[in-house]
């Protein structure tokens, strides 16, 4: 029995409790949609929030207050949640709509207006995905991604010096 006057531990031989591993909250994904790459990197403009000017930097983006400007974000991922509204041009590598967007857009890689989004602008992007119910009004550029044949190699190109215009330039 434990008195007052006593002192050390309270229980003798008992052992720490082992730490245990914290197990992630589950996400609910809705039936038939690829679930989103999962960053730790992600800026937030909460629904209180109006941004008027340039946004840039080198993370993806969630908004879901008022912006006016320009998104600048290549190689990141812009959405735009429920309740944003973005009167902006915006650039980035993903650009996925839920919300109202006034602008022209331009993806690398793709653009995705939701069922509940609308998007009033031009949209260029290598990939475009429009839900049913969604509301566009724009031009659709789809650009085609630029990659590099493995063995294509840059071409070769001699010029004559100026002092002999007479000489025709030689290709090896």
């Amino acid at each position: 029995m434990w008195k007052p006057n006593q002192t050390g531990p309270t229980a003798p031989n008992s052992t720490p409790e082992p730490a245990r591993p914290s197990t992630p909250a589950p996400v609910f994904e809705a039936p038939g949609r690829p679930a989103p790459a999962v960053t730790n990197e992600q800026a937030t403009i909460g629904k209180g929030l109006y941004i008027k000017g340039e946004i840039n930097g080198s993370e993806s983006l969630f908004i879901d207050g008022k912006v006016e400007g320009s998104v600048n974000l290549p190689g990141n991922r812009v959405t735009v949640g429920r309740n944003g509204q973005v009167s902006a041009s915006i650039t980035a590598r993903e650009i996925v709509v839920l919300g109202k967007v006034r602008g022209n857009i331009s993806a690398t890689d793709r653009v995705d207006i939701r069922a509940e989004g609308a998007l009033t602008g031009d949209v260029a992007a290598a990939r475009i995905s429009i839900e049913d119910g969604a509301f566009f009004k724009g031009g659709i550029d789809i650009r085609k991604p630029e990659t590099k044949a493995p063995n294509s190699t840059p071409p070769v190109t001699v010029s004559a010096p100026a002092s002999a215009p007479a000489e025709q330039p030689k290709l090896i």
